[in-house]
């Protein structure tokens, strides 16, 4: 499993040990994904559909270290899950996966 593909499995785990928030921010993503890039900097470094067909995308600036954890529901919807600092992109390689062992 990529370094990246773990990260994408292990974020939902990480929304459910934040506090929730008093209101989910969503919009159109064409907006959201522009004010990401105006305001921090931020562009897509992931993407991936999670077992209701939503698309889940991570948003950092690899220059502050700010990241943003966009959702796209099926009807369009895109709503903001969770934000944060000290984004670090990970090179680690190809881990070799032997389901005998």
């Amino acid at each position: 499993m990529t370094p990246i593909r773990m990260t994408i499995c292990a974020l939902p785990l990480c929304a459910l040990a934040l506090p929730a928030p008093a209101a989910p921010r969503c919009g159109a993503h064409d907006a959201i994904v522009a004010q990401l890039a105006d305001r921090y900097g931020e562009s897509r470094q992931a993407i991936a559909l999670d077992g209701a067909n939503q698309v889940i995308e991570v948003f950092a600036s690899t220059d502050t270290g700010s990241w943003t954890l966009l959702v796209t529901r099926a009807d369009g919807q895109s709503c903001l899950l969770a934000a944060g600092q000290a984004f670090e992109r990970l090179d680690e390689g190809p881990v070799s996966f032997d389901p005998e062992t």
